[in-house]
């Protein structure tokens, strides 16, 4: 194993078991859920968790940007510019956090108008909604501080974070619907009670690690973030964001106007979609650090061998997972709800899942480069081009093919991310 391969998994692995334990949680959640007995409270958690996912995912930017710009002056060797982008993502994170709590009330108005579930579903949601707002300004910070630190090319103090986070979270969810006797308010209260403790888990393991090393103190003139630089780069990202947002947005909907079954069923088979874009995204990750450090050192010849490197244990997962998701499909299924009709109902679905890794590979491998070396103009036009291609193909298959052209339309935009990315590498910024 050569120096690129053992840079990419000392980054890789530890982000690998910080993201994997995400879509567990989720499944952690669901499962909880599905074993009280009804299909609709699968559906509400459904309902409520995108509506936090698309409200977190418009300020991704807050990881994503703030991981390229520490990167990149970390492979300058500029220290007191990593410490200012720290400072300026920490300000409009914890910004942003306190305008959604106080703006929760028309918020939640028009997420649920925007959701379009059904009464039942969207009253067992709404107390979800109630309580996990609060925990808004925890996740942002989160997303400001896991990126700086994997742009400090450290990916155990996230790994470390995430997993005390969703033991918490798991562990008081049981206590709250099992213990307690709640519903979806248990799992609610969970959550918020792993935000704020994983916030301030994060905040304080920076500070042992860095903050007497001179990282935090004030840097010079020379060495200020500029902040037309910073929000040009996170513009970009946010735009970008909006688009994955209004696929991922429109594809819960158009399986909740199908019914509370059919939404159910699509929430089981987007766990599959979730534990494979979290595991990549520990080598995108890898990406995003040494991508940016070896940019922001001029040193293209490396930048290029990490990008191959990159690709090459890309294309070992999408054979690894292909395999797992074939052979366990079904028991997988029956982990996640004992509701018989709605694993029969994923089952007539579950082919489209080994399509998964093999769309998506590339996409998710080559946003953390593009990340890295804050080629954000880029990534938009890819997740643009590629966004038209999914409501195209929805509009055209799904009134012929249902559900499962709502599927054919999911993989097409995945895989065409890739495509475009691959082509603005080639032709462009290498």
């Amino acid at each position: 194993m050569n120096t690129y391969d053992r840079e990419i998994l000392r980054l890789a692995l530890p982000s690998i078991v910080s993201n994997v334990t995400v879509p567990l949680l989720g499944l952690a959640d669901v499962a909880i859920v599905g074993h009280i007995g009804d299909e609709r409270y699968i559906a509400a958690i459904a309902v409520g968790s995108m509506i936090f996912n698309v409200m977190y995912w418009l300020f991704a930017f807050l990881r994503m940007g703030t991981s390229g710009l520490t990167a990149q002056a970390y492979g300058a060797g500029r220290a007191g510019l990593t410490s200012a982008v720290l400072r300026q993502s920490l300000q409009v994170a914890l910004g942003a956090g306190l305008l959604i709590i106080l703006l929760q009330w028309p918020l939640r108005h028009v997420a649920f108008w925007l959701m379009g579930a059904t009464p039942d579903v969207e009253r067992l949601a709404i107390p979800y909604f109630n309580i996990c707002v609060w925990g808004a300004p925890a996740m942002l910070g989160l997303y400001a501080l896991t990126g700086w630190f994997v742009g400090m090319q450290n990916t155990r103090i996230p790994m470390a974070v995430a997993i005390g986070q969703n033991v918490v979270n798991i562990l008081a969810s049981l206590v709250f619907v099992f213990g307690l006797g709640m519903q979806v308010e248990g799992v609610a209260l969970g959550t918020v009670v792993a935000q704020w403790a994983g916030f301030a888990g994060a905040c304080w393991t920076g500070w042992k690690v860095y903050g007497r090393r001179g990282a935090a103190e004030p840097c010079g003139d020379d060495e200020r973030l500029s902040a037309s630089k910073f929000f040009h780069i996170n513009r970009d990202i946010f735009l970008r964001t909006l688009c994955l947002v209004a696929v991922n947005l429109y594809f819960t909907s158009a399986g909740a106007r199908q019914g509370a079954m059919m939404l159910a069923v699509n929430t089981l088979m987007m766990q599959l979609y979730l534990l494979f874009s979290y595991f990549l995204d520990g080598f995108a990750y890898a990406g995003e650090a040494l991508a940016g450090r070896y940019y922001g050192a001029g040193d293209g010849d490396s930048l290029r061998r990490v990008v191959r490197h990159l690709f090459g244990w890309g294309g070992l997962m999408v054979v690894l997972f292909t395999l797992l998701y074939w052979l366990g499909g079904n028991t997988f299924l029956h982990l996640l709800t004992s509701d018989a009709a709605v694993v029969q109902a994923a089952a007539d679905y579950y082919g489209w899942a080994l399509l998964i890794p093999l769309c998506g590979m590339a996409a998710f491998v080559w946003d953390g480069i593009y990340i890295g070396i804050t080629a954000t103009r880029g990534m938009l036009l890819a997740c643009f081009t590629a966004s038209l291609v999914f409501f195209a193909l929805w509009f055209l298959l799904g009134p012929v093919w249902g559900n499962h052209g709502l599927w054919v339309a999911l993989l097409a935009y995945l895989f065409a991310r890739g495509v475009v990315q691959t082509a603005l590498f080639r032709n462009q910024l290498s």
